[in-house]
């Protein structure tokens, strides 16, 4: 049986509570969790000295407070937007490389065990080419098995690596899954590991099998994946709804499903993180209740 917990990623606190003190009071005294995700959407981890350090003390004192367990960083919404390890200038590439050294030294210094995220999109234009295809996934692979001779010198356990929904950013297939994790495992001084994400079994160019059931994903990868990002979502589109019951009776998401396919997987313990992302023009308190709501529903069948 899968020791599986419940936590959450605090990127629902961007722009709206991104006081340390206030995320850390929500998460602990309003949805009653302890274990979090930190989104690197609240911290820039290439923020200059002293502020850096400041904000990094301000966070650790704040999750200490409230008793709250860090278990890893996470690109957010702002990297997103980046190409990162895959942009098809190699100037950017190396600064890219050189934004996740940083945020593996900032998951040392919060005390986090690992940091990983989106590592790459690719151009259409290099996605096209097969040839240029095949050498930029290469370089993917060869830049986060230097990151995590990084991360072991900074003493993180694992990097996670997110399969996302669609097939410029890979690896949006279960079967690319696997193959990327195998050729980075052989250069790889530490774990790397997957951040499965429960609504990324959407991508456009397949329209059935086992890549677009989530539960395929679960079965097949979760033993892989300690970390798991969960929204709710109607298998159509990546869309971080939260579980309240209007987006429950419309989403494919069931979690006794869930959990029974995690089951199946062979893996020993999972962490489950809550990741809802509503508009950034909702209203806050709808938010704050949304949130309630989806913990409050998940709690029925998992602990914190």
């Amino acid at each position: 049986m899968t020791r599986v917990r419940l936590g959450i990623n605090n990127c629902f606190a961007v722009k709206r509570w991104p006081e340390p003190f206030e995320w850390t009071r929500i998460i602990s005294e309003e949805l009653e969790l302890k274990l979090v995700q930190f989104s690197y959407d609240l911290l820039d981890p290439r923020t200059p000295e002293p502020i850096l350090s400041l904000m990094v003390e301000e966070i650790k004192g704040n999750i200490e407070e409230y008793g709250l367990e860090l278990h890893s960083t996470f690109t957010g919404l702002v990297a997103y937007s980046l190409n990162l390890l895959g942009h098809p200038n190699p100037l950017m590439r190396a600064d890219a490389f050189n934004w996740y050294s940083h945020a593996i030294r900032v998951a040392r210094d919060l005390a986090a065990s690992a940091t990983g995220g989106h590592m790459a999109s690719l151009s259409y234009r290099d996605w096209i080419n097969v040839e240029r295809r095949e050498r930029m996934v290469k370089c993917i692979i060869d830049s986060i098995a230097d990151l995590s001779h990084l991360a072991r010198r900074y003493g993180l356990k694992m990097l996670l690596w997110e399969p996302m929904p669609l097939p410029r950013e890979p690896p949006h297939t279960i079967d690319e899954a696997k193959s990327l994790l195998r050729e980075v495992e052989k250069k790889a001084r530490i774990p790397v590991r997957l951040c499965i994400d429960l609504g990324h079994a959407c991508s456009w160019d397949i329209k059935e099998g086992r890549d677009r059931d989530l539960y395929a994903w679960l079965e097949e990868l979760a033993q892989l994946s300690p970390a798991i990002h969960v929204q709710q979502t109607d298998g159509k589109a990546d869309r971080h709804w939260p579980f309240t019951k209007e987006y429950n009776e419309r989403g494919v998401v069931k979690p006794d499903k869930v959990l029974e396919a995690i089951d199946r997987s062979g893996a020993s313990e999972v962490f489950l993180f809550l990741e809802v992302i509503h508009p950034f023009e909702a209203c806050d308190e709808k938010v704050l209740r949304d949130l309630k709501e989806s913990v409050k529903y998940w709690m029925e069948y998992v602990q914190p």
